[in-house]
């Protein structure tokens, strides 16, 4: 699993790679910082998995996990990138296409991974009920912390460098939903995506390993 995304990893890169070489220009260079960033809620998990089998403390295994939930969101985040194709035409817009999409698929599948794997974590401490009241709830965050993201602009390491503006940025938002409804929209439209495709990765994930056994 782990070399399989590393080989989309490694093919983002190269894509990105010919294109700056190809054009001269660094558009959509940014793709690969975006993955590494999409990197980074697996190793949490990976991690938090180890120490979940290795019996660590409650406040251990705790801390890692909020750590997790914060960077979360910027697995999924590479599928607003498609953005960037706004505008283009010709080959550029069919490179770019490929290029976007083979990165969007790889950063879902690296938060995907990484949620079964909190999924599994959850549903051996309170069972498979809460473990998937647990999912839904993470995809819901995971969506609103995109919107942050992408409409916003904030990042994930803005809780510890700007907490106070970004405190403030939500307040205004969340204190009347009514009148600011673009987050719930947006929040829930994502959430609708990023559910119905965790559900197909859950679903081959278990066929995978009842063939397997």
């Amino acid at each position: 699993m782990l070399g399989a995304l590393g080989v989309l990893s490694g093919l983002v890169v190269g894509l990105v790679a010919f294109r700056v070489a190809y054009t001269r220009s660094v558009d959509n260079a940014g793709l690969v910082w975006n993955l590494f960033l999409a990197w980074i809620p697996l190793a949490l998990a990976l991690l938090l998995y180890d120490r979940h089998v290795r019996r660590a403390g409650l406040a251990s295994l705790g801390g890692l996990g909020l750590l997790w939930l914060l960077f979360f969101p910027n697995a999924p985040y590479i599928v607003t990138d498609f953005k960037h194709l706004a505008g283009s035409t010709g080959e550029k817009f069919w490179y770019d296409g490929v290029l976007i999409a083979t990165a969007a698929t790889t950063g879902l599948l690296l938060g995907f991974v990484s949620l079964y794997l909190l999924q599994a974590i959850v549903r051996r401490g309170v069972g498979a009920r809460y473990a998937w009241v647990f999912v839904f709830f993470v995809l819901g965050l995971g969506s609103f912390g995109v919107y942050l993201g992408r409409v916003l602009r904030w990042n994930s390491w803005d809780v510890f460098v700007r907490p106070g503006p970004l405190t403030a940025d939500l307040a205004h938002g969340l204190v009347d939903p009514l009148a600011h409804p673009r987050p719930i929209g947006i929040t829930f439209l994502f959430t609708s995506f990023l559910v119905a495709g965790y559900l197909l990765f859950y679903s081959l994930a278990r066929a995978t390993s009842l063939l397997r056994d």
